[in-house]
């Protein structure tokens, strides 16, 4: 049986690797924006679909751990019926934004953190954070969010997944030995962790309880591209180049035996999680 102290240092340990793979990504900025996958577009109407607002407002969305501008670039396109929104991108990483910006010329972003926003009181119909919110410091991050948005605005976190209940991307999980980062289990509504946990207890007296769905969601990739999607994933950032490589090798060799992956485009199956609240 572990002792407290061992106790102890595993959970130093698990918040170093954390830390360590919440800050690698902007080693891989132009990677991160070449081949990351973007979001159903269902999936980005469910979350802003509680949004009210006067006939004739416009609507504000703050894109909040913005990357490199996937999600930004989709909110960016939304033409509802008081025409398209306006959007502004929050991104920490310097080398995130600087390809942000490279990419989303005709948007407004700044540099800024979840548990700092740049951004007045009550500015904001809607905050999302597309593949970020399990980074945020919740206690710090989640009053912000409330701070920023209109009563009756909506926070909402999308995460994009492998659905690997398709037995080939399950056998891909185990040749890359990767588990999901955000896992399907992890949202129900009775978590004891994590975003849904918060909004239950410390955050109740600000936001609705939280509304959880999925959606079903595809990426053209070849075995080429898939590789230097995972090249991405933060896993794989903080690895030693000689364990990157030998992983990686794994991979590439499961991915030519298997029939769905061994020739040419192929739709790399994922599931889209998305969970939504309404401020107070």
């Amino acid at each position: 049986m572990d002792t407290p102290a061992d106790q102890e240092t595993a959970a130093l340990l698990r918040d170093d690797e954390h830390s360590r793979r919440a800050a690698s990504f902007g080693a891989a900025a132009s990677a991160d924006a070449t081949h990351r996958p973007d979001y159903p577009a269902a999936a980005i109407r469910w979350a802003l679909e509680p949004v009210t607002r006067p006939p004739g407002h416009q609507l504000r969305i703050l894109d909040l751990g913005a990357g490199t501008g996937k999600l930004t670039a989709q909110l960016a396109g939304l033409t509802p019926d008081s025409g398209r929104p306006s959007i502004v991108a929050v991104e920490p990483d310097p080398h995130m934004l600087a390809e942000l910006h490279r990419q989303q010329r005709g948007v407004t972003a700044a540099a800024g953190r979840a548990e700092a926003i740049p951004l007045p009181d009550q500015s904001v119909d809607a905050v999302l954070a597309g593949q970020a919110a399990h980074w945020f410091d919740l206690d710090r991050a989640m009053p912000e969010i409330a701070r920023v948005l209109t009563a009756g605005g909506v926070f909402a976190g999308l995460w994009n997944t492998d659905d690997d209940r398709v037995d080939w991307v399950a056998g891909l999980h185990r040749a890359a030995g990767r588990k999901q980062v955000v896992a399907l289990s992890a949202f129900n509504e009775q978590d004891d962790d994590g975003i849904s946990a918060w909004l239950r207890g410390p955050g109740e007296q600000l936001f609705w309880p939280p509304e959880i769905s999925g959606f079903a969601h595809g990426h053209v990739r070849t075995a080429d591209s898939l590789i230097e999607t995972m090249r991405t994933h933060s896993m794989f950032l903080i690895m030693e180049p000689e364990e990157r490589e030998a992983v990686l090798s794994m991979v590439r060799d499961y991915l030519a035996a298997t029939p769905q992956t061994a020739s040419g485009e192929f739709t790399f199956p994922m599931w889209t999680l998305a969970q939504r609240t309404v401020r107070r």
